[in-house]
């Protein structure tokens, strides 16, 4: 059964253009759409999630939707949104992305459904590669304007002084290459409607003007608005980087600690495009979230329901067990399961001292430790006092006799030993 799809991003927050007749054909019938992706690394960043939940909501309403992955566009690189001119990727490079960001897709696409809108991969280096640049110029080319090619805001923006690069014919090229995928998959695939962010208008509808002219069916376009923090800020950027979707570059406690730090504001926009619950358990939410905010409702479920589709359920009750380790009350056990990378991440820091490997193998007392070999405790009296009040734990602990030596064998992951004085302040000693 087909749900309005349109109605569906609209409630969503995730709707801004739309070119007449698109709901009118959503409605009418199951109705193929894409989404393009160019494989400039091997892993997606939370910047793409928007267009791949697009195709995630626009099948779960009914149609069929294809991730078009750009192998011949990626060579070349988008203008739109750009300051400078991207670096060209190899072949071999854009396989391995390419290759690697399918294995992404299929956490947020049914590829394997027997029915009618099954999900769908396409490469548009599969039909650009035998493409020769004389029949592309002769057949497309010849089609679109340079005035209808420079009056799109993406190249504009790069002529007008706006920014000073300037642009080369290669780049310039990339909105006929765009166009040029739509013309292919309406023709091959029945592709109907294209779907981007707001920089990709341009691109887009020059797509449905080659369809027209190149006796194509029916073409639609639409956008979603570009996703910005409240504060005008560009959204999943962070000091350290891009929020990747890949654990080799952000891990899923790094990922899930992205969702449960966003603000109030940003929660109640994030949980609408970021997951696919109901409008009902949404509104419901935020209404729990108003009546208590520090509860910080909508951040723990918006953490817990993307963490769990991009990585696994596993990863994010492992992300919350860390997490809790810093702000709960965890155990000894939950601790020592750490492994040393999201170890290190959860006491990001935290103020560290080194000790020698060579004297905690000989056993060194605790007085010695917190209050000459670090400097944990100015003295050694305050260290015993705080010891025999129950205030102290190591690794994650109680610390109950001043007396009793530490030794190699309390280390985490063969390296750590770490301090708790009070509820909040935490100490890394790191044997080397």
């Amino acid at each position: 059964m087909i749900k309005n799809f349109v109605d569906e991003l609209r409630w969503r927050g995730m709707l801004q253009d739309i070119m007449p007749g698109t709901e009118e054909q959503l409605m009418k019938e199951v109705t193929t759409a894409y989404v393009g992706i160019d494989p400039t690394a091997d892993s997606l960043h939370i910047g793409h999630l928007c267009g791949i939940m697009m195709l995630r909501h626009l099948q779960r309403c009914g149609h069929k939707p294809i991730a078009l992955l750009g192998g011949a566009t990626g060579m070349i690189g988008d203008p739109s949104g750009k300051s400078a001119e991207r670096n060209l990727l190899t072949e071999e490079t854009l396989r391995h992305n390419v290759a690697c960001i399918k294995a992404q897709l299929e956490h947020f696409l049914d590829f394997n459904s027997t029915e009618p809108n099954a999900a769908e991969l396409v490469n548009n280096y599969d039909w650009m590669k035998d493409y020769t640049f004389l029949d592309f110029a002769r057949n497309v080319g010849k089609l679109i304007t340079v005035n209808y090619m420079m009056a799109k805001d993406s190249v504009k923006k790069r002529f007008n002084g706006e920014f000073s690069q300037g642009m080369s014919f290669t780049e310039f090229t990339y909105q006929l290459l765009q166009g040029y995928d739509y013309v292919y998959l309406n023709k091959n695939k029945g592709c109907k409607l294209q779907m981007g962010g707001s920089d990709q208008w341009g691109n887009i509808t020059t797509g449905t003007e080659l369809i027209k002219k190149m006796g194509g069916g029916d073409a639609f376009a639409l956008i979603c608005p570009l996703i910005t923090k409240a504060d005008g800020g560009k959204f999943g950027k962070t000091e350290s980087g891009n929020i990747w979707l890949d654990r080799r570059y952000t891990s899923p406690y790094k990922f899930f600690q992205f969702w449960m730090n966003v603000g109030d504001d940003d929660a109640k926009r994030y949980i609408k495009i970021f997951t696919s619950l109901s409008r009902e358990e949404i509104e419901a939410l935020i209404a729990e979230h108003e009546q208590a905010p520090h509860l910080r409702v909508l951040q723990k479920r918006l953490a817990k329901e993307v963490t769990t589709m991009v990585h696994s359920e596993q990863d994010y009750l492992s992300a919350l067990e860390a997490s809790n380790i810093l702000f709960g009350n965890a155990t000894a056990e939950t601790l020592a399961k750490l492994d040393e990378e999201t170890f290190l991440q959860v006491f990001e820091g935290v103020e560290r001292y080194e000790i020698s490997n060579n004297e905690l193998a000989a056993g060194i007392g605790p007085l010695d430790l917190l209050a000459e070999k670090t400097q944990i405790f100015p003295s050694k009296g305050e260290a015993r006092k705080m010891i025999q009040s129950n205030g102290l734990s190591l690794n994650k602990e109680k610390l109950t006799d001043p007396q009793t030596p530490i030794t190699t064998g309390q280390l985490l992951n063969g390296k750590y030993l770490l301090f708790q004085k009070g509820k909040k302040n935490y100490y890394l000693v790191e044997a080397k």
